[in-house]
Parts: structure tokens; sequence; C-alpha cells
């Protein structure tokens, strides 16, 4: 093995002796013309492929599917990636896609050819005779996924990196001359890492074979450099530098290191002094570590000023029969990051993570750019939204990523290729735990010089009973090598004691499984929550795991965008169904409304964070589209990081840059009663302090005009953390009708501002029907005759009333989707806010734009809008809801039709009860009526009465009995008993799950307003196509005081589907109380799980 050697001082210099002529590092290039074979019966092994000729040609780098080779998709191809919503495989709406010749599936971006298996790549090339007697390797920058290699006959070996370029040594192989040079590629999982992995599954870049990035011939010296690692000491401006010499001679020699140094990117170039270290190696080579000072002109790197070094060493040397020669490069900056109390600190300064995700997104290739070029247009596109990192969801990018990086000050979080759940797991002993260590070394390694890669983590969201220990101890292995970066255990989770900082999920507005009880859903709109409590308990910095994931609808128009091998076939489905729901003419104002909506949800999702002091940053999913995972429309940029038009950079920047005004808001809707208040700070995370900064603030009215303005207190601010500068406050008398207004804060002669909507309402009583309109719940026999004798009727449905679908009542909250319905088995909100013309009398009075803004909170969420597919063609409601694309429904929270002879106007929205404290609850209602109650109310469009009956649904028994949850035996969080009674076919009672879960039997007991005679009752399994916890073997008892419960009143077992299940009792029975036992389930899992229960 080699030895290190420790230079630190100089020494006399090794007199180097005449001898053979020095030879400089070359190259010989492979791109251009291959032959290949694919592999399908995996047979070329055994056959002996390497010693034949290849027959088909293609052009590398690149892959095959990209160049037309590979299978035609049917049912049946082998993805890799998890199919969450399986009913493209058998529900009749999809059934056109699932035929040959227009197979389309809507899971992700779909290849036009596909291959997983084995290819074969061949091509000659000749070496040299210059090459005779040197040291020659085969470099293949970026294989999809293993390689091995022959050189005529000769096996060279294999490689399984999916990070790292796969190089062997040929030496004894590459004489000079002709040979025949063969590489096969297997893109197989070869080990178990993670069908989701975005290293390797077809949710993003598919699951492409080739070769892509730098092919080449490299030929070197027979002692050389092999590495070389660069350590800064930011403190002592200096470097300590490794650099590992490699010996095929088998012997000994000595010589020198020439090193020397140059800034060559941040202004006057920096020229620290040249010097010269001896250096002696053995037969198997040498380490050799040396200290190189740069002096006090030395310059550092950071996110603000990314001063570069080229370090070059050059090797002179020679062993006793010849002499030796070789030189290595590498690009390195003066930077060190540390922990510093809860935040992260680059060269001392606290900075703000303010990141986004790269999941492997390239649609026109699949795999990812190898030029710096490409790379720096995606970083200059995040930076122009005021993001200072990317966070590599398991996988890592090519060098030129890291280059670009370099150069434009920009960090990176960088992951091993895996996400090892679903299938896979960490620490169990499996070869992934080797391979991790592995992998983890190689991009250490390869990568490890870059300042720009400032953490590193095993992956994502890892699976595994042992992951604790299996990751604390690969941290700990991590920091024995390399203290250059940040080290945690994985993205999501765990917390745990060796990680240098922590990414978990915590602290965001919505988190995965709490659908409509999240902050942003239950709760009224304000702007002063924080996490500080979770950062300060946190033990470590914190950066908040995959905040956002807010939807918007489909852009259509970006399909001619897709002139690669991947289509967007996905986008064809949706846009036919919204095509046979009679309303493409609106795609594009579904998108923009959404849009709107979703980048409101951003800023309230990054404000909370950077409000938070201490926090130590975010990550975003996404600035830009996630295609796969039943398609994630998360971005304001689409998937080639272009805008799609209703959120500018420079607007996005305003709260996502290093310097953002933040105001505390305890509320957005108010009563011209009361006083407007706002706290106001400076979260400052510049690049140097602010000696004396002038903070004002301004109130702007919907017109743009000028209401309100004033000065906040001016001084310092200090970078890297959150400055207090006053309060705004204005009273609210003034307003005597509805408006919107506007508080803009910003720093007096810069760019750096911000802004936050709030509205105010009269304080006046709910507004009486006017003379001729009647005030109606449901279309009874009142309403009918008033409409018949041509009156007016304002039918104000109660949204427990109103009807669902075979998906049960759609659930509207104020957010837009969270990730995608068919990745989260249906989570809610099922919709992506509303869509409505501002100008439509009907809203007069209610300030609105034609999307969602945070007023309509109070209003979404007390509603459950109305499915009205089957209204006339061309039918628009006054308040629409965008839908799902998934379903892509026709929704209204409120229309206007002619109805058996008069005039109507039906609300889904609760604009009738609590409206003392629900200001914007009443004044929707004034504003209808006082539109219903003037000439211009004249509907167009008309409906059948029975039709807009059939809209409504009366109470069920369960609703009209008072049923509630008395108690149940015990319940995951957000996975509460109260659900099966809250008429949602798509949310459920779980027990909780996890290593500890409750052994059968499960109960839940239901309680009424008084006693009840029941002749059965129906259960429903969770119908969101998984069938963990359907329950078996149950028993029914009654009781009059929930306590003495008797002999049961049914017992049984289910059948093992998800089928609505009818339980006859023998005879009927009465009780003020029911309980229902799960006494078993259909697998070994020892929970239960029930979507809705109702007794009859």
């Amino acid at each position: 093995m080699s030895k290190n050697i420790n230079i630190l001082t100089a020494a006399a210099l090794i007199a180097l002796a005449s001898g053979n002529t020095w030879a400089a590092t070359t190259t010989l290039d492979l791109a251009g013309p291959w032959r290949f074979a694919l592999d399908r019966e995996d047979k070329g092994a055994t056959e002996q492929w390497f010693a034949k000729r290849l027959d088909q040609e293609l052009k590398l780098p690149g892959s095959l599917q990209e160049q037309g080779f590979g299978d035609e998709v049917t049912v049946n191809t082998a993805w890799i990636g998890g199919i969450v919503d399986r009913s493209w495989f058998e529900a009749p709406q999809y059934a056109p896609y699932r035929q040959p010749g227009n197979i389309k599936v809507p899971f992700w971006l779909q290849p036009e050819k596909h291959y997983a298996g084995a290819a074969w790549y061949q091509r000659e090339v000749e070496i040299p005779a210059a090459w005779a007697g040197r040291r020659v390797v085969i470099h293949l920058e970026r294989p999809h996924w293993g390689t091995t290699v022959w050189v005529d006959d000769r096996l060279l070996g294999t490689n399984i990196s999916l990070a790292t370029p796969h190089e062997y040594d040929a030496t004894a192989a590459l004489t000079p001359g002709k040979h025949r040079l063969t590489v096969r590629v297997d893109n197989r999982m070869i080990i178990n890492i993670g069908a989701n992995s975005h290293s390797v599954s077809d949710h993003t870049q598919g699951n492409w074979n080739g070769l892509v990035g730098a092919l080449k011939l490299i030929a070197t010296d027979r002692v050389w450099l092999d590495d070389l690692q660069v350590y800064p000491d930011v403190a002592n401006r200096k470097v300590k530098a490794v650099a590992t010499i490699g010996n095929l001679t088998r012997g000994a020699g000595s010589g020198v290191l020439k090193v020397s140094a140059e800034s060559y990117n941040a202004g006057a170039p920096h020229r620290p002094a040249f010097r010269e270290v001896p250096v002696k190696w053995g037969t198997d080579g040498q380490k050799v570590e040396f200290e190189y000072e740069l002096g006090a002109g030395a310059q550092l790197w950071d996110e603000f000023s990314p001063a570069l070094y080229r370090l070059k060493v050059e090797l002179e040397g020679r062993d006793r029969e010849n002499r030796c020669q070789d030189e290595k490069q590498v690009t390195f900056g003066l930077r060190e990051v540390k922990r510093d109390g809860t935040q992260i600190a680059i060269n001392g300064r606290k900075i703000f993570l303010r990141g986004t995700l790269e999941c492997c997104i390239f649609p026109l290739t699949g795999y990812p750019p190898t030029d710096p070029v490409s790379w720096k247009r995606i970083i200059k596109i995040c930076q122009a939204h005021g993001l200072n990192h990317i966070r590599f969801h398991s996988w890592t990018p090519p060098q030129a990523a890291f280059e670009a990086a370099d150069e434009l000050g920009f960090f990176y979080y960088v992951e091993c290729p895996s996400w090892a759940n679903g299938g896979s797991s960490v620490g169990d002993g499996k070869p992934v735990d080797r391979w991790i260590y592995a992998e983890g070394d190689r991009i250490l390694r390869e990568l490890g010089n870059h300042p720009s890669f400032i953490m590193l983590s095993y992956g994502n969201e890892p699976g595994g009973k042992n992951q604790k220990e299996f990751l604390g101890n690969l941290i700990k292995h991590w920091k024995s090598l390399d203290t250059r970066r940040l080290y945690t255990s994985g993205a999501g989770w765990p917390m745990i004691a060796e990680n240098d900082f922590h990414v978990t999920p915590a602290p965001r507005i919505q988190a995965w499984g709490q659908g409509l009880n999240s902050r942003i859903n239950a709760k009224p709109p304000e702007t002063v929550t924080d996490y500080r409590d979770f950062i300060q308990k946190a033990g470590a910095p914190v950066v908040s795991h995959e905040i956002g994931q807010w939807c918007a609808y489909p852009n259509f128009d970006e399909i001619p965008k897709y002139k690669g091998w991947l289509k967007p076939r996905n986008f064809e489905i949706f846009r036919d169904s919204l095509k046979a729901r009679g309303m493409l003419d609106q795609a594009r104002d579904f998108l923009l409304a959404s849009g709107k909506l979703q980048a409101l949800c951003y800023k309230e999702d990054i404000e909370s964070a950077l409000r938070t002091p201490g926090m130590a940053g975010f990550e975003l999913l996404d600035l830009h589209d996630f295609p796969g995972q039943g398609t994630a429309l998360v971005g304001v940029l689409d998937p080639f990081w272009e805008s799609k038009g209703y959120i500018t950079a420079e607007e996005y920047h305003r709260f996502s840059c290093e310097t953002v005004p933040l105001a505390r808001l305890p509320k957005r809707l108010q009563e011209n009663t009361e006083t407007f208040s706002a706290k106001v700070e400076i979260a400052h995370y510049g690049g140097q302090d602010w000696a004396a900064a002038k903070p004002t603030w301004r109130v702007r009215d919907a017109g743009g005009k000028t209401v309100a303005f004033g000065a906040l207190k001016a001084g310092p601010l200090t970078t890297g953390t959150l400055t207090e500068v006053g309060e705004v406050r204005l009273s609210l008398a003034a307003f005597t009708t509805a408006a919107k207004l506007n508080l803009e804060v910003s720093l007096e002669g810069t760019a750096y501002a911000n802004d936050w909507d709030f509205w105010v309402y009269p304080a006046a009583a709910p507004a009486p029907a006017p003379a001729g309109i009647l005030i109606a719940s449901t279309l009874d026999d009142q309403a009918l005759e008033t409409l018949k004798a041509g009156g007016k009727v304002l039918l104000a449905v109660p949204p427990a009333h109103v009807k669902g679908d075979e998906l049960g009542r759609v659930q509207i909250g104020f957010s837009s989707i969270f990730w995608n319905t068919a990745w989260t088995r249906r989570q809610p909100p099922h919709t992506l806010g509303i869509l409505c013309d501002p100008a439509h009398p009907a809203l007069a009075e209610f300030p609105t734009e034609f999307h969602s803004n945070w007023q309509w909170w109070e209003l979404v969420s007390r509603s459950h809008p109305f499915i009205l597919n089957d209204a006339p063609a061309g039918f628009r409601p006054v308040v629409q809801v965008v839908d799902d694309w998934v379903t892509n429904r026709k929704l209204g929270l409120a229309f206007e039709a002619r109805v058996a002879g008069g005039r109507l106007l039906a609300c889904a929205m609760d604009i009738s009860t609590d409206l003392e404290h629900r200001p914007v609850a009443r004044q929707m209602r004034r504003s209808l009526l006082n539109y219903m109650a003037g000439a211009g109310f004249n509907p167009r469009a008309e409906l059948a009465a029975d039709y807009v009956r059939s809209l409504m649904q009366g109470p069920s028994l369960m609703q009209k009995s008072g049923a509630k949850i008395i108690r149940v035996s015990s319940a995951e969080p957000e996975y509460g008993a109260e659900n099966i009674l809250d008429g949602d076919q798509r949310t459920m009672w779980h027990t909780p799950w996890g290593d500890n879960a409750p052994r059968w039997p499960h109960e839940v007991v239901v309680g009424f307003n008084a006693p009840l005679e029941i002749k059965g009752l129906t259960l429903l399994p969770r119908q969101d196509k998984n069938r963990n916890g359907w329950i078996k073997d149950y028993a029914v008892y009654l009781s009059e005081d929930g306590q003495t419960w008797g002999a049961p009143v049914a017992c049984g077992s289910l059948a093992a589907n998800a089928q609505l299940k009818k339980i006859l009792f023998p005879q009927p029975a009465k009780g003020r109380f029911l309980k229902l036992e799960a006494l078993s389930g259909f697998d070994q899992q020892p929970f239960a799980s029930l979507a809705e229960l109702e007794v009859w």
C-alpha cells in the first residue's frame, strides 16, 4: 500500500540526471461512430460478442434510445419507478391509451423507445507508436449504468458507479497498433438502490442506455500524478495539498513537485509564490502531503465573490531506468463551511440556503449536460429568482455542473445516487450498503476540490430499521476522509446526532398527509407564524425539506418543446380529457389562474422560513416542473427552466433573495373598525453588513394609489440575521367599502422590496335579502314556485349538501394541489384555485382578481364545488374552480341560470352562517344579492330544475343524528377516526403503522344525539388503491350508555376488495352508541383502515 509522506517545510532538491525524453499527458478522443448490438437475451458475454464485429451503428456520446433504438412501449413495459395510481392499467377512461399504436402513459414523460438490459458498443482504436511503454487509461465520463470493458479479447473489468467516470487501466492491452474496444452497458437495476432514485428511474431522466460526456483514451508516463486534493485553511490563508503518485514501473524513484497557483476570475489576479517539494515514491507509488501558502493577498470564495485558484503541480523525477513527468491542475476556492449555532457559515459569515431541487430533469436528452455552459444557464436562472443553491435529489451531477457553480458562486448539496425506500433500505446488510460507501468515496475523490460542493448525504428519505446506525457510521467515515464540507444522514430524515445539519420536512406549511388540516388550508391567512421553537430544539442547523410542492395546471402550449425522445404523452391525455369536457378553450386561463395561486403559496412558504430566527435554509420542490411520479407540475418554470407566464424572475426575487423585507401581519382580512398592524423585519444575508439601511413603507389601493406611507427605523443590518425595524399601523376607519390594499416595504436607494396584500371590509351587519329575492338552501317547492312565477332565487346551498361523484365531494382548499393526486393517493385539496371574471357584475362589490388570493380562504374553506359536467356546452360558472388535470371536472362555486322560467343564482360557498364573524362571506353575500336586485341579473344559460336538484343531496342519517366519534382505540396522526364520518371517500381512519403498531383488534365508538333505530350499516374500505388495513372479520355492538355493550348485533367477514360493504342486522336494533370492532385483516399487517361508515 502507499505510504504517506508529510512534507511541511522546504528541503534540499533532488538532482535529476539526464535520461529518456519526457512526454506529457496526451489523449485520444473516442467520440464519433460506434458499432452496437442490443443483448435482449443476455447472451453476449457467454457468446463472446467482444470477439466479433457488431453490425449496427450509432454515435457516441449519446444514448441508444434517443437514436431510435429499443422497443415500443406497451402495457407490459417494465418500468423502473413506482406507480402509485395504477388506474391506467384498468380504468375505462384510459382504455384508448392502452391500445397498440396509441400507447400513452400519464406517469411521466414517455420514451419513444424503451430498453432495459445489456447493450454492446464497439469501435476500433489505433494507438500511436509514441504511446509505447506509456500508461493508457480508458475514460468514460458518464455511462448509464454498469460497464464491462474488453480490449480485443482481454477483459479489463467492470464499474457500477452512477456518479463518477468509469476508468479502466488498459496499459497492458492498448499497445501501439489497432485494437478493438468493446463496452457492455447494462441499465437494469444492478443494485437495488431504490427504484425511484432519480439516478436510474423513468420518473425524470428516463432509463437510458449509453455513454455520454467525454469518451477518451489518456496516456501518461508510468509514474504519474494520480490524484490531487486541496484542503483550504482560510484562517491561515494557505492550503494543504495531498498528491497521490501512481507507479507502474515496479521501481522506486524520486523527484520534485513544482507547485504554483493563480487566481483567475476575481479582478486582479493573485499569484502566490512558487514552491518545489521533493518527493520519493516506492514500487506502489506514494501519497505526498504538503502545505502551500497563499499569502496575505489570498482571495476567498463565496457566493458574492467566487474567487477561484488553479493549482498546478508538476512532477519531474526518475527511477533507476527512466525519467518521468506529469502535470495535474485542479481548481479550488479558499473556502470553509461550518456550523455556527443553528446556522451555517461560509468563511465565518452566516448564510441562508435558498435552494431548489434538481431531479435529473433534462427532457430533450434524458441525461444531464456535460458542458459548463448549459449548467451556467440553469444556475443563472436560479440566481435570477433569488436562489443560491441546488439540492441534487438522489443523483450526482457531472463535473461540468461543479465547474459552473464554482465560477458563479453557487452552492450544491449533493446526494449519493440513492433513494433506498419502497423496496430498498439501508443498514440491513444488503449490497446497497457497500455500494453507498464506495460511491461516496468516489464522489469525494472526483469532486471534492470544488468549493461549490458544500454538503453531502447518502441520498433521499431512507428506509430500513437500522438506518440511524448505518448513516451515523457513514457520516463518521466521510468526516474522517474529508473535512471540506458538511454531512447529513439523508434528505428528509433521520435527525441523528452525527448530522452537521438536518434536512427535515417539519418546518413547512403543508406536511405530507395533512391535506386540508395544514396551516395554509385550515387557519386564517397571516404572516406571523415561524418555526423558531423547532429550530431551537433541533440541535443542529435545519434546512426545510422540499417545501412547496404547489401545483399549477398543465401548460399545453409546452408540448411542441419536446423535440427529443421523451414525449409528454401525459399532457396529451390531460388535454384530451379537458377537450372532452368542453373546456379546452379555458386551458390557458386555468394555467394562469392556478399559477398565480401557486406563486402565492410559494411566497408564504419561503417567507415563513426567512422570518424564522436562526433557520439555516429551505429547499424548494421545486422552481421548475417535475414530469414524473404521476406528473407534478410544481414549478413556476417548466422542465426546460423557462417561464410559464404568470410570475417573473424579478417578482420572485423580491421574496427569495439575499435581503428580503418581511412583514408580520396577524391577519390579512380585517374590518374597518380595526387598526391594521404589521411588525417589519429585514432578513439580511448579503455579502456584508449595512451601516445605515433606510426602510420605508407604503400602502396602496387596488388602483396603485398611495393611501399611507412612512419611514421605519434606520440603522445597521448585520448580515446573517433577522433585524426588526419597526411597526406599521394604520386605522382602517376611512374604508367604508370593501377594498384590497397592499403594503410594500422597501430599502431606500436599493431594489430590495417586498409586499403583501390585505383586505378591509365594512363592519356592517349581514345584508338582508332585497325585495323580490328568495333565499333558499334547497330547490324546494317554494323555491321552484318562485322561479315558475318568474321570480329570483339565491340558492345558498350548505356545502355539506353539495353532491359529489364517484370520488366523493370535491375537496377544495385554499391552496393548490400538493405534489399531485396520483402519487399522494388523492390527498386533498383536489383543486387549483378559483377562476372568475372580476368585471362580472355579480362580483362588483367583492374585490378580487381573476384568480385566488388570500381573501378567498374564508369562502373556499367552507365550500364544496358543484360538479357541472352535464351542464350545456359552453356553460361557465360565475366563480369557477380549476380542477385537478387528472379528472378535469367542470366545477363551480357560484353559477347563474334561467330555471323554470325564473332567474337563479346558486352558491356552494357558505354565505349564510356565522356572518358576524366572517366579513368576506358577508361581503360576497352582499355583492350577489345586490347584483340579483338590479336589472343586470339576466342569465342567458338555461338549466332544468331537475338538473339543479341533482347537484345537491340531503343530509345522511348519520348527519341528521349528530353522529360523532366518542373514542377510538388508536389512530395514526392525520388519519383520525373522524374521517369515517366526513362523507369524503378519499379520507380514512388508519391505526398507527411502524415498528410499534398496535395489534388487532381495533375499535371505534360512534355516538348519536339520541337513541337511534338502526337496520344495518355500510362500510367503505379505503379507496386509494391500497389494501393496507382492509378489515376482514368484524363485530358491531349497540349500547345505551357507551359502556355496557352486550352481545354483538352483527358479526361476520368482509370480502377482500374496495367495494362498499353492506351489513344487514338480523333485526333492527336501537342504541345511542355504536361500536365497530375490527377483529382481523387480510394480510399479516397489524393495522386497520376504513374510509366511511354509514348507518341506515
